[in-house]
């Protein structure tokens, strides 16, 4: 992270225990103005926990948050102005249409521009004139990000935002995030959907039992922890070979090739493989959900 951009969203040492529960342990964070961070972890890992704290709907047992430099429990209010958000779990009005719970939270925000609600509503093939008592999982979570975005807040706090939403309408939403970003307003997203996060995310934070186990760019990220590698040779090569490598793992060979996983230096792999006539040698970095499952795996 360039030390020189706006930090947006400033986390130092939050905390929180429900009971003996620990829901979160002394997280650290700093989220810059323009990008689009990431937060992954299971159920139970403590994101939501993170978000409402931030949004001031619980306290924390120590450590505090600062939103655009302002503290987001005692000014929250303003914090609100310039923030949109949208919740795991959405609650909206069954007796309301969409237009109506768009006038509604508009008119708590003091007006909102119906013209690009409508321009949303289109891109998102949303039905505004549909009772909310009459939509579908998806529809609602398409309503729950038309009032996030109706605004144009200078960050977005989403939690699972595509949950629901079929491929066609997770790309429009891709689009929007990239939109958002190029205007230099911020974006925390929490997701499940690593091939979304990979796709679209600037830098990921990992979390795991409420403990931050990695903040990176998903560039560096992807390179840090291991990358796989295929030898194809012109006679049979012995994995046994390989597989006594250190940092070679999970070797496994057919029709002349050997496909194996490679952690730390290079060297060995490539000494082993010049006793070979070597056709082709292919390089693939992991993939953001084999990197996840480091985290979360058996070990």
């Amino acid at each position: 992270m360039n030390a020189t951009q706006n930090v947006v969203v400033h986390i130092n040492g939050l905390t929180k225990h429900y009971g003996k529960v620990q829901a979160l342990n002394d997280l650290h964070l700093d989220v810059v103005q323009g990008e689009i961070f990431g937060y992954l972890g299971p159920n139970g890992a403590g994101k939501t926990t993170t978000i409402r704290t931030l949004l001031d709907l619980i306290r924390p047992t120590a450590g505090s948050a600062t939103i655009f430099g302002l503290d987001a429990n005692k000014d929250s209010v303003k914090v609100h102005e310039r923030i949109g958000n949208l919740p795991g779990e959405l609650a909206l009005w069954n007796h309301m249409t969409g237009w109506e719970v768009v006038d509604y939270l508009g008119g708590l925000r003091g007006g909102v521009d119906r013209k690009y609600v409508g321009e949303l509503a289109e891109r998102l093939d949303m039905d505004m004139t549909r009772k909310v008592k009459a939509c579908s999982s998806g529809m609602k979570r398409k309503l729950g990000l038309i009032q996030a975005l109706m605004h144009k807040p200078d960050l977005l706090i989403l939690d699972e935002p595509t949950n629901g939403l079929d491929p066609l309408v997770q790309q429009t939403f891709h689009q929007l995030m990239r939109e958002v970003s190029a205007q230099g307003r911020t974006v925390f997203l929490s997701s499940h959907n690593l091939p979304e996060v990979e796709a679209i995310c600037d830098r990921v934070g990992i979390l795991r039992g409420g403990k931050l186990q990695a903040v990176e760019r998903i560039a560096a990220l992807k390179q840090v922890r291991f990358r796989w590698m295929t030898l194809k040779v012109a006679n049979h090569a012995d994995p046994a070979l390989f597989e006594r490598l250190e940092g070679v793992t999970d070797v496994t060979s057919t029709n002349g090739s050997i496909r194996f996983r490679v952690t730390g230096e290079l060297d060995p792999v490539i000494k082993t493989a010049a006793q070979y006539h070597v056709i082709d040698l292919m390089y693939e970095e992991p993939s953001l959900e084999e990197i996840f499952l480091e985290y979360y795996g058996e070990k």
